[in-house]
């Protein structure tokens, strides 16, 4: 009889080989890869974010344009307070994965820059970013510094100083339209073999969607999810050890 850790090390070394063998990978990463880094997620159903707000209140394009002081006293704290956090081993494994070949790309829900900072050079970031911000009138950007020192100076809602204009986040928000990252992101799966998922429930739309255009699909996330069933790997964990583990494997000789 096979011990856990046989079991876990078959299906690191199944993993491994499906990205080896495959023409094309590419990787879809959620909230939950980036919990080892204290970035806390959303939807866990009794440590995530929207079970102490509503999300469609303090993250909402609607009430960043009718009730700014609301957004800036409750919404943009959730931004800001991502700003000194660090990648852990997953960030880097997809990072390395893309700079060995492994994989193409990252396909990223997460707004907290740490595929960036741990290296990924190929990033499409389909809920947008906090390394800048941009004009609603003269579409001018900005370090995102700049939106933040407006704030804390009080100026509610922040002025671009080119045109005077309003600045605003470049992150998605609720009511927002999908960036143009998010078809950029499809058309890169249109040819693509092989999907691994990272920290995702696959349950939020159009994101969740995806999955659905690839035709393997190794799944990595501390619950279940809706494509379980079909992936053709699963490991209902945390994700930095996984993928520091499959990386592994993928350079041993």
């Amino acid at each position: 009889m096979q011990s856990k850790d046989g079991v876990k090390m078959n299906k690191i070394m199944e993993a491994a080989n499906l990205i080896k063998n495959s023409k094309k990978t590419m990787v879809l990463t959620g909230a939950g890869i980036s919990t080892e880094s204290g970035v806390p997620d959303f939807r866990s159903d009794k440590t995530g974010l929207w079970t102490k707000m509503d999300p469609a209140e303090v993250l909402s394009a609607h009430i960043m344009e009718k009730y700014p002081e609301k957004f800036y006293s409750n919404g943009f704290k959730i931004l800001t307070d991502m700003a000194d956090v660090k990648p852990n081993a997953g960030h880097i494994a997809i990072a390395d994965m893309e700079k060995d070949g492994f994989v193409q790309g990252v396909i990223t829900q997460n707004i907290d820059n740490l595929h960036h900072k741990a290296g990924s050079r190929k990033i499409f970031e389909v809920h947008g970013q906090t390394r800048t911000a941009s004009c609603t009138r003269c579409g001018r950007e900005y370090d995102f510094s700049i939106l933040q020192e407006k704030v804390d100076a009080g100026e509610i809602p922040p002025i671009c100083p080119s045109c005077g204009g309003v600045l605003r986040t470049d992150v998605v928000l609720f009511g927002d339209q999908m960036p143009v990252a998010y078809s950029h992101a499809v058309r890169e799966l249109e040819n693509t073999e092989l999907l691994i998922v990272v920290g995702t429930s696959l349950v939020v739309a159009p994101v969740s969607f995806l999955p659905r255009m690839v035709k393997k699909l190794i799944i990595i996330n501390n619950e279940p999810t809706p494509y379980d069933r079909v992936a053709d790997v699963v490991f209902n964990e945390g994700s930095g050890k996984v993928l520091q583990n499959i990386y592994e494997a993928l350079n041993e000789k």
